[in-house]
Order: structure tokens, then sequence, then C-alpha cells
């Protein structure tokens, strides 16, 4: 792909030049972020139609914001559908989401399904609900992309959000699984894609309050503060204060798996090690003192350390 996809954008001028300036940064920053993944990953290709999925949060407003204005300026053609799920929550405002997605003129659609009450038949009061919505939520969605044609159903996860899945797989799932930037679903039948891989929460809500999304909170699961992610988030946001950049380096991290320092027989033949008399970077490094050089991470540079 071009590197169309990460050239920078001209500033729209505001009165207050230091805020235009901080504003315009930011804007920059969200566009190089979200183009590096698309190339990296090579999320969206010619012809795509690619369904948006927009929940009604600040991620997902982010993402389709960041998306319209990329496509303006690709190298290929796309089209952007945006997709709601209505899952008939007691006071959801269904008015909210198509008026602005009509101002905003991009083609939507939105699904009504009363997933809420059935979520609330299955799961015992005090519970978390999040496994049985994401389940239902996922198959209807899957659903709706074959009716629309789909080829790439995106995502508003972003770095947070993958690297509180990497610590909730390793803490409570004993595995070394995160989230990926693009995948297959689990069906077999669609390409997963999460543009907003490379992007920091904070961004994300620093560009929703400059941008003035009509925010709809989620009334099904946002009140449940034993969620285990929400453990997880509280955890990397306190290391951040206490150790500015820790958060970069975890997420640079994902991209520089060493399977020959793991455990897992399944990815390095531990069994038929032989010498080589050849000198590895890689080789035992046990008996060093443990001085770490900056990370590098692909298309962001060199990331500071505290």
């Amino acid at each position: 792909m071009s590197a169309v996809w990460v050239e920078d954008e001209v500033a729209t001028p505001v009165k207050d030049q230091k805020i235009e300036r901080e504003t315009h940064k930011l804007e920059k920053r969200l566009c190089r972020q979200v183009g590096q993944a698309i190339m990296d990953f090579n999320m969206i290709e010619e012809g795509d139609r690619v369904m948006v999925c927009v929940s009604g949060g600040k991620d997902s407003y982010g993402m389709l914001d960041i998306l319209l204005k990329m496509q303006q300026r690709a190298p290929i053609n796309f089209e952007l559908i945006a997709v709601n799920l209505d899952q008939k929550q007691p006071g959801f405002p269904d008015h909210i989401l198509p008026e602005y997605l009509e101002k905003l003129g991009v083609p939507f659609h939105i699904e009504t399904q009363d997933t809420y009450s059935i979520v609330k038949k299955v799961i015992p009061e005090g519970k978390t609900m999040c496994s049985l919505c994401s389940r239902l939520r996922r198959g209807i969605l899957y659903r709706v992309a074959d009716e629309l044609k789909i080829t790439k159903i995106a995502l508003g996860h972003h770095r947070d959000d993958m690297l509180q899945t990497f610590f909730l797989n390793m803490f409570f799932g004993g595995k070394l699984k995160g989230m990926p930037p693009k995948l297959v679903s689990d069906d077999g039948g669609h390409i997963v894609i999460r543009p907003l891989a490379n992007v920091a929460e904070k961004d994300l809500t620093r560009w929703a309050a400059h941008r003035e999304f009509p925010i709809i909170p989620c009334t099904l699961c946002g009140s449940q503060e034993n969620l285990q992610r929400k453990q997880i988030g509280n955890m990397l946001r306190e290391w951040e204060k206490q150790y500015p950049g820790r958060t970069e380096t975890m997420f640079t991290a994902l991209q520089n798996v060493v399977p020959s320092h793991l455990m897992d027989t399944k990815r390095h033949d531990f069994k038929n090690i032989k010498t080589t008399g050849v000198p590895d970077d890689d080789g035992d490094k046990g008996f060093d003192a443990e001085e770490f050089a900056p990370p590098t991470l692909p298309g962001l540079g060199t990331l500071k350390l505290a």
C-alpha cells in the first residue's frame, strides 16, 4: 500500500491558536497511527465494504471519524457502512445515532434485537454480563455482515483494550494471548479488523471531547465495577502514573515475541536444540546484568523509558 495512508492533513483554523496547534497534532497522530495499522496489517483493500461497528461510545465514534478522513485521501477505493445494534436497553436513546449518522452523510444500518432481555434473564443478579452479551452481539453482527455483503468488520478496540486483554489472559486464563489487530472471525466467515490498534485511549477521549460526539452510555454493564477488565485497566493506569512510558513499552512487547525464550514447546523445538557455533543475539543472557535499551515500535520510532 502507498504511504499516502499516513500523510498529514491540513488543519482547520480556529480562534485559539494554542488549542488549534494541539488539536492539529492530535489529529495528525490519530490519522498516522490508524494509517500505520492499516498498512502494517493490510486491513483495508481495494473494493472493500467495511462495516464500522458504532456503539455510541467514544471509541467507535472516533474510529468512524478517522476512517472517514482516511477514506478521503486513501490510495484505494473502499466503502464504509456504519452499523449499530440496538439491544433494547431500557432508556436507550434510539434517535441519537440515526440523527448523527444522517447528518454525517455516511451510509448506515440500525439492527434492532432485544438481547437485553435475554442477558437479564440468563445472568444472575450481580454477575458480569459481558461474555453472554458479546456472544449474542457477535452472532447478530456476523449475520448483518452477510446481508450487507461486508468484506471487513471494523471494531473500535484501542491499544489499551489490547493490553488489558493480554493481561486478562495471562492472569486469569493462563495464556500469553492478546487481542489481534486482524483475524478471521470465530465462525470462519469474516475478517475482523481493529484500526485503532496503535491508538491510546487518552487520545480518543481528547478527540471525542473536541469533536463533541453524542456519547451514549451502556446502561447494561457500565456500572459493573467488579469486572476483571476494569481491575486490569486500573492496574495499567496506576503503572503508567508511576512509570510514564511503561504502557508504550508493554505494547511494543506484543510485537517483539521471542518464542525461544518462553516455554511453549509448540512454538519452539526445545527438545532438538543443538549447538551451531554461530553467535546469536537472542542467545542465553541469564548471567548478564539486566540492562534494557529503549524499544523501537515499527513505524512509530524509539520509545522513551522512565
